[in-house]
């Protein structure tokens, strides 16, 4: 019984000696926040105490982009007809005008084409004639009904051949209207169809194309905009019209205004909402898949802010100073939004109340310094 009441006595002991270990710490690093300063010490200091408040601030909401054109600004150029190519000059990058040639394409089925266009034409001036004649004679009733509607259907069987095929050589960029037995070629070219720069050539002389193959890839940069992947809980900050400043990796300070065109109204399977944006100029240097950090101008109503001054930087966090009575002051960690008009949106980080708190609103600096040197001390 005796040596129970020992250990139990012994225990007891070593506990009570532990127990103010977490305290003391506690106590230590709350005292390492507080700043004490005396009646002429504030003064000459130059420190100005008051509330926070609410009001409309811009800061600055960072989300991540790629440089994107529009469907209509992204050509594949293809033929209608296969056929070999005969020759090209283009290379990836290089600027094209709407209708220059770009590609020549030769095949004996170009010659086919316009060998029947022009059989059907003579054939059709026959039928034409015939139709004429028969109807002469049975305007004189020496003539076949019959005959006559058999004219008649092979004109107009004739016209419908010949307009076809009219059609056919508009379509491979050879003009009916112009063509004769003497102007018969085997090649056709194949001209631009937009002004714009060459993103990608897919094929090399004497190499056959198939009518669904693709030539060559064009882009129209004077549309050329930003794509921007909102999180979910960041799109009801965005707005059409919000400015915008985005940034490449390569050139992190060169900023490229714009603003935003376009919000989707479907959030994807990422949690994500895409953004258009379109740049106030267009730069050569940005290209199609190009990656970019984006900084979006947010309006917000209702933020909690403070003077610029009210804000110190320390140890890579930021910290206001707020009032805790007869000359004492603790350092309270907040985020720092972007400032705008002398003032900077805060948020405290951890659950200090600090709209019913009194800030030091001017001068902060002087209590971080104060505090520094007394840790030297």
């Amino acid at each position: 019984m005796k040596n129970s009441i020992i250990i139990i006595l012994a225990l007891a002991i070593s506990a009570c000696g532990n127990a103010p270990e977490v305290p003391e710490t506690a106590e230590k690093q709350q005292t390492d926040l507080l700043v004490q300063l005396r009646p002429e010490q504030l003064q000459n200091a130059g420190i100005e105490i008051g509330p926070a408040e609410r009001r409309a601030m811009r800061t600055l909401l960072r989300v991540s982009g790629i440089v994107d054109v529009p469907p209509q600004s992204l050509v594949s150029v293809s033929f209608p007809l296969g056929g070999y190519l005969k020759s090209t000059k283009l290379l990836p990058g290089m600027h094209v005008r709407k209708g220059e040639t770009i590609a020549v394409l030769e095949d004996p089925q170009y010659i086919q084409l316009q060998q029947d266009y022009l059989t059907a034409q003579a054939k059709l001036q026959y039928a034409e004639a015939e139709l004429t004649r028969q109807q002469e004679l049975q305007s004189g009733q020496a003539g076949s009904v019959k005959v006559l509607e058999q004219a008649r259907a092979e004109q107009k069987t004739l016209k419908i051949q010949q307009r076809a095929l009219g059609e056919k050589l508009l379509l491979i960029g050879i003009n009916p209207t112009a063509l004769d037995e003497n102007s018969l070629s085997r090649s056709v070219r194949v001209p631009a169809p937009i002004d714009g720069f060459v993103s990608a050539v897919n094929v090399n002389i004497g190499k056959y194309v198939a009518p669904t193959d693709v030539l060559f890839e064009l882009v129209n940069p004077d549309d050329i905009h930003l794509n921007l992947k909102v999180f979910e809980k960041d799109v009801p900050s965005l707005r059409i019209g919000q400015r915008i400043n985005a940034y490449t990796n390569d050139r992190p300070t060169d900023a490229h205004p714009g603003k935003i065109i376009l919000i989707s109204r479907n959030v994807g399977a990422d949690r994500s909402v895409e953004a258009h944006c379109h740049f106030d100029r267009y730069d050569p240097k940005l290209f199609p898949g190009m990656y970019m950090k984006t900084e979006v101008e947010v309006l917000r109503q209702d933020a909690l802010a403070v003077p610029e001054s009210a804000v110190v930087r320390w140890e890579n966090r930021h910290f206001v100073f707020a009032e805790k009575g007869g000359g004492a002051f603790e350092m309270v960690e907040v985020e720092a939004g972007t400032a705008a008009e002398g003032y900077i949106p805060i948020t405290p980080v951890g659950k200090s109340d600090l709209e019913q708190t009194r800030l030091v609103l001017k001068n902060a600096y002087a209590l971080l310094m104060k505090m520094k040197n007394a840790e030297e001390e």
